[in-house]
C-alpha cells in the first residue's frame, strides 16, 4: 500500500507525541498515511518488544493510519550509516509517499537527532536509480520536520490547527499505555510516564495553538521554502 504522507519516528510513540493530531486530521481528510517506526523501542525503561507493537497498532488505528512498519534499527544506536540507510531506503520505495514528516535535528534525544539526518538522506538516495534494492527509485518531494518535545527556543515554520483532533491523539497516546502517565502500570516512572509530563501535553498543544489563534497546535519545521496560497478576498493584488 502506498501512501500519500509518510510520519518517521525513532520509537514506536515519537509520532504520535509529536504530530498525532496532524495524522488524525490528514487521515480524516482523506488522506492515506504511512507510519514507519525505526526501533522497536527495545532500550526503554517500561514496556517489552511485544507490547509495544501492541500499544504501536492500538494508536495506528486511533489515528486512522493506513499502513504501520519498522525499520527494526537498534534502538540507542540509530546511525546515519549506510548500512542503517539501506534498510530505510526500501521502506520510502514500498510507501512512495508525497509527503514525509521525519523527527526535527534539534533534539536532546540522541535517537531523535540521527533519525532526522538518517531520514533525510535515506530519502534522496532512495531517488538514485543507481542505487539497487530491486524497487523503483523514488523520492518524497516535500520533507516536513516535528519534535515530539518541541521546546519555544526552537521557531517552528508554520502551526497545525489540530483543535478538532487533540482528543484522538491524547487517546492514542494512552495506547501506548506501558510509557506514558498511567497509575495501573507496575513499572518504574520515567520522565514521560510522569503526570507532570502527560499534563504538559496538553499545555504544550494550547501554547502552540495560542500561538496561531486556535484552541491546541502543532508546530513544525520546513525543508525549504513554503508555499502560501490565498484565500480569495484578501485584497491581494499583482
Amino acid at each position: 500500500m502506498t501512501v500519500d504522507v509518510l510520519a518517521i519516528g525513532a520509537h514506536p510513540d515519537d509520532a504520535e507525541l509529536g504530530i498525532g493530531g496532524l495524522l488524525c486530521k490528514l487521515s480524516r481528510f482523506g488522506c492515506t498515511v504511512g507510519l514507519l517506526d525505526l526501533t522497536r523501542g527495545e532500550m526503554s525503561t517500561r514496556g517489552t518488544v511485544d507490547e509495544r507493537a501492541g500499544e504501536a497498532r492500538e494508536a495506528a488505528r486511533i489515528l486512522g493510519v493506513a499502513r504501520r512498519e519498522c525499520a527494526d534499527l537498534p534502538d540507542g544506536a540509530v546511525l546515519n550509516t549506510d548500512e542503517q540507510r539501506r534498510k530505510v531506503i526500501p521502506f520510502i520505495r514500498d510507501f512512495r509517499p508525497k509527503v514525509i514528516i521525519i523527527p526535527g535535528e534539534a533534539d536532546r534525544h540522541p535517537d531523535h537527532r540521527m533519525a532526522h539526518n538518517l531520514s533525510r538522506d535515506a530519502n534522496y538516495l532512495a531517488g538514485l536509480r543507481q542505487l539497487d534494492t530491486g524497487q523503483e527509485p523514488y523520492r518524497a518531494t516535500f520533507l516536513y520536520h516535528y519534535h515530539p518535545y518541541f521546546e519555544d527556543s526552537v521557531a517552528p515554520d508554520f502551526i497545525i490547527d489540530i483543535s478538532e483532533d487533540l482528543e484522538a491523539k491524547i487517546e492514542a497516546l494512552k495506547a501506548h499505555r506501558s510509557q506514558f502517565y498511567n497509575p495501573e502500570y507496575d513499572g518504574e516512572e520515567t520522565f514521560i510516564s510522569s503526570q507532570g509530563f502527560w499534563d504538559s501535553i496538553h499545555t504544550r498543544a494550547a501554547y502552540w495553538g495560542n500561538r496561531v489563534h486556535v484552541a491546541y497546535g502543532e508546530p513544525l519545521s520546513a525543508e525549504g521554502p513554503l508555499s502560501l496560497v490565498l484565500p480569495p478576498g484578501l485584497g491581494v493584488t499583482r
